[in-house]
């Protein structure tokens, strides 16, 4: 009872005090509190997929309340640092208006940059967001769920490539719950605003408004090239190069399959001369294209690493094809060796491969890391990653320790990371436009070529070969170890049960690993 009226008094007192300040002018502090209660319903989730336009920071469409006095050209201007807040400034300079124009959108004296300032205090300029349809913002959001709740179907109940899609699907869940910010990036405010002599202005000094996890995931991991470099560590530790070192032959299959790649960039290059270079959303056609390409092998973390350095907005598309044709290896590729092989070519049996010694297994990844040092420097990230995996399963028990944690908690770690980051890439604006669709329909074409391309070669090489190849292992020149080896070996099985070729196809599978990474560093090069 005395406890009741203790709290009675309290809110007695609370109220008188309220009424007091009201008095004096202010509002009480009750009346505050009631009123971010009523605006709470603005605030949810259904209001938020009600929303027509995307978040200002992305499109930097500021309201006039938001916006800095705008310069009067009628006068003598003051100093451009005057028309400049947190959201962007006004143009007042000829340097400014030049470092900001483009062929198809000028800028002149008087306009409006919008945007926002991140952490470091570099501006990050708005920009258009062009979904599919022209569907107002919290729909586009709306539908991206269901599309994110279909690849975690895939991923927990068909058992596509779950370890990926899992996370992947679930950081789009994320990124597009509205007004969750789980995506968005740090922003600075309050700080000092200048200008550069190119004009483009810089903030220091300020409060940095933390972003969200996902942001801090990305800039650590994806931005820097770390996850998808620790990715192949992991990836060279549970790879054994036996079965390339005892037929090195089988390397032209995984070199052949690597035609994808080159048939989507191609195809990529031809979209943006059809449809115009702001088919991409403003990346560079040919860095577009490149990165593309990647998803003609079949290598999610060769495909993140180059996209992140070359056309990070197209990150989340192209990042979803390369691993959803990677998971779809068992559906895809079989209708393709059938119909490209004939019922003879899939009943030849090759030799059992010779033993690999150690020495030969040590040495191996060493060879390969000098070769690329010497003649490919730009892809001696991913392939010094890989083969610095490989050595360690192959060195013995000295460094099991080491090995056990790439190929288990390392790897595991890093990939639940880097799913999220990719998932994140997965918000609607990014995702639901006609170059996304572009990318798709790009990457399933490519991983169908590459998958072609192997089989014909492993043809042309029974053409001049005594020793015959089956044409099944040359599908498994695309990147997905060891799915695509595993997939040769069960359609062999499927016309032969006694014939198994899964060693024979490892050869050529884990040749494309080393085929695609190549590859990347010679686009990186051309491109960077």
């Amino acid at each position: 009872m005395k406890k009741m009226i203790l709290a009675l008094f309290a809110a007695a007192c609370a109220f008188c005090a309220g009424a007091a300040d009201a008095a004096d002018g202010g509002q009480a502090p009750w009346k505050t509190t009631l009123g971010k209660v009523k605006d709470l319903s603005s605030d949810t989730g259904l209001s938020g997929f009600l929303r027509k336009a995307p978040p200002a920071y992305i499109t930097g469409d500021f309201s006039g309340k938001d916006l800095p006095a705008a310069p009067d050209f009628s006068k003598p201007l003051l100093d451009p640092s005057a028309y400049a807040n947190r959201n962007g400034f006004w143009v007042t300079t000829d340097a400014q208006a030049a470092t900001y124009s483009s062929e198809k959108h000028p800028v002149k004296p008087g306009e409006w940059i919008g945007g926002y300032f991140d952490e470091n205090g570099s501006f990050v300029r708005g920009h258009e967001v062009k979904t599919l349809f022209g569907m107002p913002y919290g729909v586009g959001q709306l539908i991206m769920i269901p599309l994110c709740l279909l690849m975690i179907y895939l991923a927990i109940v068909k058992g596509f490539e779950p370890l990926l899609l899992l996370p992947i699907g679930f950081g789009g869940l994320l990124a597009n719950c509205p007004l969750a910010g789980v995506a968005a990036p740090a922003m600075m405010h309050d700080g000092v605003i200048t200008f550069l002599e190119s004009g483009v202005p810089v903030m220091t000094g300020g409060i940095v408004e933390p972003g969200g996890f996902l942001h801090y995931f990305f800039k650590f991991g994806i931005d820097t090239g770390v996850f998808p470099i620790v990715i192949f560590m992991g990836v060279g530790a549970m790879t054994d190069f036996g079965p390339l070192i005892a037929n090195p032959k089988t390397a032209l299959l995984g070199g052949a399959a690597q035609f994808g790649i080159f048939f989507a960039l191609f195809g990529a290059l031809g979209l943006a001369s059809l449809f115009g270079a702001d088919f991409f959303g403003g990346v560079s056609p040919i860095k577009a294209a490149a990165s593309i390409g990647i998803i003609g092998g079949a290598d999610g973390p060769t495909a993140i690493w180059l996209t992140s350095r070359l056309a990070p907005d197209l990150l989340g598309a192209i990042a979803v094809a390369a691993y959803s044709y990677m998971a779809l290896v068992p559906i895809i590729q079989p209708p393709i060796m059938n119909a490209l092989t004939t019922k003879e070519e899939r009943l030849i049996k090759m030799p059992p491969l010779r033993e690999v010694k150690k020495i030969e297994k040590i040495c191996f990844p060493l060879i390969v890391l000098l070769l690329c040092a010497i003649l490919l420097p730009s892809a001696v990230p991913l392939i010094g990653a890989l083969m610095l995996g490989n050595l360690a399963k192959e060195a013995g028990p000295s460094v099991a320790r080491i090995s056990d944690t790439m190929s288990n908690a390392l790897i595991n770690i890093v990939t639940i990371m880097l799913g999220l980051s990719v998932g994140s890439k997965l918000a609607c604006e990014k995702f639901l436009s006609g170059t996304t669709l572009g990318i798709l329909a790009l990457g399933l074409l490519a991983f169908c070529v590459g998958t072609a391309a192997g089989v014909l070669m492993a043809k042309l090489m029974n053409v001049f070969s005594k020793e015959k190849v089956n044409p099944l292992i040359g599908s498994a020149g695309v990147s997905a170890v060891p799915m695509a080896a595993r997939v040769s070996n069960k359609v062999s099985l499927q016309n032969d049960p006694t014939n198994f070729i899964l060693m024979q196809a490892m050869g050529p599978n884990v040749s494309g690993v080393i085929g695609s990474a190549v590859v990347a560093g010679v686009l990186y090069t051309l491109c960077k």
